[in-house]
């Protein structure tokens, strides 16, 4: 029976996490706190982490994967459990039973393992149990996000984190036995030429963001205007940024509506996280915490670099308080974080498969008008070859 990937005693494993995620968050505050004019992210080195079968980990996991690449220095953010790596020393064969798995000539291949004296770093898998508050009736998770929100009122959810224990690809010896599977895995994470598409400075643009507030698609209108402010407007429900223009760049821009849009998916209608307080107010600084992660972690998805808002530097010296005293104060604001920017994904990603689309169409139809145009052309030459050997007709 194979071991089971996950474990969960009682609050031990969790507690254990936390704890982890609440000293590394301490450590990067307090280097921006010393020098709060550096990135969130060591500038184009962080990517986004996944697994061994190229699912992106989520918001949450993601985060602190990043963080703890940037410590560690692995340039390649592909993670997996033990278990994982040594499932590709097998294969089931036809009546279901593992393998070894050999070479062209029979041999068994050498062993994928992790490396002697390599330690795990955590993740969580978060699963929810779903019971009406009357009949007690369990439901799938599933059905009840589909519910709308009058019947989720009738409705309890009860999340439950389970810690898995996850290595980089570079903690193992995988390069070595199956290099064509680690070229893979890391071909994506590989040093890109300058000025391509896409890059940092004044050239950048993101083109599913600017879409976004052009077509408002997003749950808020966001309206750029001329002046100072950026803000989210609880009571109007909408957002107010400066206009491209005046930023010194455009991920400048980008960072400053991802922290708007953040914020605006704590309305009540959406995630319900927004409380009425005063500005300054210990919960504001929370939230101005939620907005700062979430935008740092869109950023680095979408290839930008994220700097931290004048206005959030005022907080962090309240951040690290909260971290130190109470380290599960990290698990509720990571939570906010991975709920927050999945909803701002969700909505950048369609726009992006969209436009993606459009452009493969593009191509498609430049092909076919190049195919056409030198049909055309050739069958033009021809005529005139026939011409001037007299049997054109």
């Amino acid at each position: 029976m194979g071991k089971k990937e996950y474990y969960n005693k009682g609050s031990d494993a969790t507690d254990k996490a936390l704890n982890l995620f609440a000293d590394m968050m301490i450590e990067k505050i307090s280097q921006i706190n010393a020098d709060w004019k550096q990135p969130w992210f060591t500038e184009g080195t962080m990517a986004w982490p996944r697994n061994l079968s190229g699912r992106d980990y989520n918001g949450m996991n993601a985060m602190m994967l990043m963080l703890h690449c940037e410590k560690e220095g692995y340039k390649n953010p592909v993670f997996a459990t033990f278990n994982s790596l040594t499932s590709l020393n097998y294969k089931k064969d036809k009546q279901g039973q593992s393998q070894q798995i050999k070479d062209k000539d029979g041999n068994d291949l050498p062993r994928v393992t992790v490396l002697k004296g390599e330690k795990s770093f955590p993740v969580f898998l978060t699963t929810f149990t779903v019971v009406n508050n009357e009949t007690k009736e369990k439901i799938p998770y599933d059905d009840y996000k589909d519910l709308s929100r009058e019947e989720q009122q009738d409705y309890s959810v009860y999340p439950k984190w389970h810690v898995y224990n996850v290595f980089n690809i570079d903690q193992s010896n995988l390069k070595e036995t199956r290099p064509e599977l680690y070229e893979k895995l890391t071909a994506p994470f590989q040093p890109k030429p300058a000025n391509q598409e896409g890059q940092a400075g004044e050239a950048f643009t993101f083109e599913p963001l600017d879409q976004l507030i052009e077509q408002q698609a997003w749950v808020c209108p966001i309206f750029p205007v001329y002046g100072n402010d950026a803000y989210y407007s609880i009571s109007k429900d909408k957002i107010v940024i400066p206009e491209k223009r005046q930023f010194n760049d455009g991920q400048s821009f980008a960072g400053t509506a991802f922290h708007e849009m953040i914020h605006s998916t704590g309305a009540e209608s959406r995630l319900n996280r927004l409380k009425p307080g005063t500005f300054g107010s210990k919960e504001y600084a929370r939230e101005e915490l939620v907005a700062e992660l979430g935008a740092a972690l869109l950023a680095q998805r979408y290839g930008m670099t994220k700097y931290i808002k004048d206005d959030s530097a005022a907080y962090l010296k309240g951040w690290l308080k909260d971290l130190k005293e109470d380290p599960s104060f990290i698990k509720t604001v990571l939570l906010d974080v991975k709920k927050s920017s999945a909803m701002v994904i969700e909505h950048i990603d369609s726009l992006k498969v969209s436009q993606d689309v459009s452009e493969e169409v593009k191509d498609e139809q430049a092909q076919a008008d190049s195919a056409t145009l030198e049909a055309s052309e050739q069958s033009s030459e021809e005529n005139e070859q026939r011409a001037a050997r007299g049997f054109h007709r």
